[in-house]
């Protein structure tokens, strides 16, 4: 594993954990060379996801590019990396359990929507903002009323 402080090839090993999903496993990494440590996650490869687009073009299913939009409709919020570590990994699974080879963007937007909403309001309405590609302040009241309704019906 390359360093990405230094970027020497010699690393160790120092701690190794499974992640709660039992789908990935957690390794803390120190370098031979400037001696700083990092972390790293391996998940089980099970075959190939192929996402289809809304232009109908076909990329390959790639969890890097969920995580990192669920980071910036988490940034400066109380969701710990490994929360959203876990709902990459929730997606990932209920697409994998259907057995489906090619997956809609759009499903799988719908999927992360979801999941936001229940992980924290603020995150839910960023990423559906973006997602939903809002135009009015009146469809940022529609989806504010939709959480409301939600969380009425949770305290009742």
């Amino acid at each position: 594993m390359r360093c990405p402080f230094c970027g020497s090839n010699n690393t160790d090993v120092v701690d190794s954990r499974e992640v709660e999903d039992r789908n990935s496993i957690r390794r803390r990494r120190e370098c031979e060379r400037c001696s700083k440590r990092f972390t790293t996650y391996e998940h089980i490869d099970v075959g190939n996801i192929t996402v289809i687009k809304r232009d109908d073009t076909r990329e390959s299913f790639d969890r890097n590019k969920i995580l990192n939009g669920i980071m910036r409709a988490c940034e400066r919020r109380p969701v710990a990396r490994e929360q959203m570590e876990a709902l990459v990994d929730k997606i990932e699974q209920r697409i994998r359990a259907k057995g489906l080879k090619e997956v809609s963007s759009q499903r799988i937007g719908d999927l992360l929507v979801k999941e936001l909403f229940k992980l924290d309001p603020v995150a839910y309405i960023r990423f559906a903002s973006v997602y939903n590609n809002f135009n009015s302040p009146e469809e940022f009241r529609a989806a504010l009323s939709l959480f409301k309704k939600s969380t009425r019906r949770k305290g009742s």
